[in-house]
């Protein structure tokens, strides 16, 4: 060690030494500790890692969110288009249309009962899950069928 200078004053006794060397060890042994968790690279890693997952986590959940919203948002506008263009269809064109529905229903339900005379079970489960499907995102489908209505209006009058 080196010698204290004439300007510090020395320790006075023995006890006053012993104190003084307990604080430098207490504080060498905060250092040591501190020095440790730095160079502990694992540690921080899996820290880092922790926190980049909340983050994570948290933006999914935001996106899901936002997701849902926007398509509650076009479902709506869809649904809205979709009754536009029943609105603005002539009266003949509707008519033909709904005497086409007709039949076409009276046609579906006899192909229905082909249908469960002759398919096999596992293809007549999945068609009817795909039903359900259908039914359950009906206005979805109507806001679709609107669109492509409209659609074929507007090329039909143009061409």
């Amino acid at each position: 060690m080196t010698q204290p200078s004439h300007n510090e004053p020395t320790a006075a006794g023995t006890e006053e030494i012993r104190e003084q060397v307990e604080q430098v060890r207490t504080e060498l042994g905060h250092t040591v500790e501190a020095l440790a968790a730095k160079a502990d690279i694992k540690a921080r890693a899996k820290e880092e890692v922790a926190e980049a997952k909340k983050q994570a986590t948290a933006k999914a959940g935001d996106l899901k969110e936002q997701a849902a919203v926007k398509t509650r948002e076009l479902t709506a506008k869809g649904t809205a288009l979709a009754h536009q263009a029943q609105d603005k269809l002539p009266d003949p064109v509707r008519d033909k249309a709904a005497r086409a529905s007709g039949q076409a229903h009276a046609t579906a339900a006899q192909a229905g009962r082909v249908w469960q005379e002759k398919a096999p079970e596992p293809v007549r489960r999945k068609t009817a899950q795909g039903a359900r499907l259908a039914r359950d995102n009906r206005s979805a489908l109507l806001a679709a069928a609107g669109v492509a209505v409209a659609v074929w209006l507007v090329h039909r009058r143009k061409g």
